[in-house]
């Protein structure tokens, strides 16, 4: 009989909304796509969710699962939005017709940094723009995010060192942004999540990638890829994780304090390590065999000069259907230059 009870206990506990719940049996899924031991995870996911689990003195803890466990990056959102998993590392390039303004943050040219576009980013999605025409729309809120250094090009065989280099290069995109950004330059996009880049590369139907420096490894492609460009920024990707809103509305009021305090601790942080990471990582890629090949003085130019109105093109493109883009790209414009890195 007692053992029955104890039963029914449990099995009530589970059912119990969040906000009903003893704080000490708070325990929340996170999931993502990112492979067992990725950098972004442990740079900035695990000691983000350590550091709740400390400030609430072991009330809140985490259960995660990467690695597609539980989905592909593109079905995050919808896994967050529905209660599958709380937290959800939603990538809106993913989701771009769900989250188009965010590419805001991935357009080329715009900051050299990943502390420049982070902070940026961080600011006009928690309170700005963004919080109020994509965030709440959604009904998730962003706990933590990392905007990646400035995207080069990667090839598997041919060295870019002149525009026309790039004329017919079939190379990974995320989509949205980068895919315009790719076409200024008569390239050709091939949209897919970074996961499914390896098996692509290696049978030969791409020619290379725009890949962040830190994914190329945490992905196993330096054995497939020879040159890499230098020189030039060709946008880049936003890694943010969000809670569902509904979730995070039932949090007592000190867990969400705990959360809020861990999130603004993190981000400089986490977006300053991955900055640091790049010259370590360089140094590990180039004793695999891969070539950086800074661009000619002649062919930064040119790249940047045609590169110039891709901004202005995306917005335009999201203007004409409704959404505010040029608003967005004066906001987070604006932000950079507050942060001194315009």
């Amino acid at each position: 009989m007692k053992t029955n009870l104890v039963w029914a206990a449990a099995a009530l506990a589970l059912s119990l909304p969040v906000s009903t719940m003893s704080a000490q049996a708070l325990e929340l899924k996170v999931a993502d796509s990112f492979p067992a031991g990725h950098y972004l995870v442990r740079l900035m996911l695990k000691p983000w969710m350590d550091d709740v689990t400390k400030r609430t003195n072991g009330a809140v803890t985490f259960t995660y699962y990467p690695n597609q466990q539980i989905g592909k990056a593109a079905d995050m959102l919808r896994l967050t939005q529905s209660g599958v998993v709380d937290i959800g590392y939603i990538g809106p390039s993913y989701v771009s017709d769900k989250m188009p303004l965010s590419e805001v943050a991935q357009l080329p040219g715009a900051f050299q940094t990943s502390c420049q576009g982070t902070l940026a980013y961080w600011k006009t999605a928690r309170e700005g723009l963004l919080a109020k025409q994509e965030y709440a729309p959604n009904k998730i809120k962003l706990l933590i995010a990392v905007v990646l250094p400035p995207y080069q090009v990667w090839t598997a065989k041919q060295k870019v060192e002149t525009t026309k280099d790039m004329g017919g290069l079939k190379l990974r995109t995320t989509g949205g942004a980068q895919d315009l950004t790719l076409r200024a330059l008569s390239a050709v996009p091939v949209r897919m999540a970074a996961p499914d880049a390896y098996e692509s590369l290696s049978r030969g139907t791409m020619d290379g990638l725009l890949f962040p420096m830190e994914s190329v490894v945490a992905y196993g492609l330096e054995k497939l890829v020879k040159h890499a460009t230098e020189g030039v920024s060709f946008g880049s990707f936003i890694v943010a994780y969000s809670i569902n809103q509904s979730v995070w509305d039932k949090l007592p009021e000190d867990v969400k304090k705990a959360m809020n305090e861990a999130s603004e601790a993190m981000e400089p942080t986490a977006c300053a390590q991955v900055d640091k990471e790049t010259e370590t990582t360089k140094k590990h890629l180039q004793d695999e065999g891969v070539s950086f090949d800074p661009l000619p003085e002649a062919t930064r130019a040119e790249m940047k000069d045609k590169l110039k109105g891709v901004g202005q093109e995306w917005a335009a493109g999201l203007d004409s259907r409704g959404k505010q883009a040029s608003a967005a790209l004066k906001e987070f414009e604006g932000l950079l230059a507050a942060g001194g890195t315009k």
